[in-house]
């Protein structure tokens, strides 16, 4: 079974290219009119400030993917703030990516949107992005979809490239077995009654994204380590060596 992927911005010339249906995506479109507040009260503005941690460092950029960014706050913002970058936003929420598309505004036209289940999503090797970005999405993959879709991805990368992450982590200590634990269980079981995710543990990314060949560059923790925000980069065929950076 297939239907057609809807494809706006740029050329268009995908839109009418079939692709799998899958009967276990997540229903997010139901939760895009409320994203914005259902993070703001479960969380302040603390989601927030770790999307923008590192937006200010990213004005270099020319071609970024952006995979899973709920309603693109994040994506218009870097639309804004950088005014040469041309992006491809790729979510299984229509809803989501019309959003974004309000948000652009008059960055519209370097702004090209995909409606796809990202764990059937196939990068063009001749895209050469120099930025990837992933807000807490790939925690509704599991590791070895982490894995697979990094690996696609990186082969469309350009020689020098960086992937920037926000994701929830459960400390290896009192608070993370005590507190962040039961609050991602609690997360997981939320969103798999609202949109039917049936993920329900953190994957292993940072294991998925070294295979890709990308090394750890920059690294911030809120909340006492429950959310996290990394630049990781991968220059050339293999990166070698790994540094961590705690900026401010």
């Amino acid at each position: 079974m297939s239907s057609p992927v809807a494809v706006r911005g740029f050329g268009s010339d995908e839109a009418a290219l079939p692709h799998p249906v899958r009967n276990d995506t997540p229903k997010f479109d139901r939760l895009a009119r409320v994203y914005r507040w259902m993070e703001w009260f479960s969380f302040g503005p603390y989601l927030s400030r770790c999307r923008r941690a590192f937006l200010p460092q990213l004005h270099e950029a020319r071609r970024a993917l952006v995979l899973g960014d709920g309603d693109g706050r994040f994506t218009a913002a870097l639309l804004r703030q950088n005014t040469q970058v041309r992006i491809d936003a790729v979510d299984a929420s229509a809803a989501m990516l019309d959003g974004l598309r309000r948000r652009a505004a008059g960055d519209v036209s370097r702004l090209r949107t995909e409606v796809q289940d990202l764990r059937e999503w196939r990068p063009k090797p001749a895209a050469c992005y120099d930025l990837i970005v992933t807000h807490f999405f790939l925690d509704c993959l599991t590791t070895e979809e982490v894995s697979a879709l990094a690996a696609r991805v990186a082969v469309a990368t350009a020689g020098d490239a960086h992937w920037v992450v926000s994701e929830f982590a459960i400390p290896d200590d009192a608070f993370g077995r005590w507190l962040a634990r039961p609050v991602v269980t609690m997360l997981y079981r939320a969103f798999g009654v609202l949109t039917g995710l049936r993920v329900r543990r953190l994957p292993d990314y940072s294991k998925a994204l070294r295979s890709a060949g990308f090394s750890l560059q920059k690294d911030r923790k809120w909340l006492l380590g429950l959310l996290v925000a990394q630049v990781w980069r991968r220059k050339g065929r293999q990166t070698t060596g790994s540094a961590k950076d705690h900026p401010g």
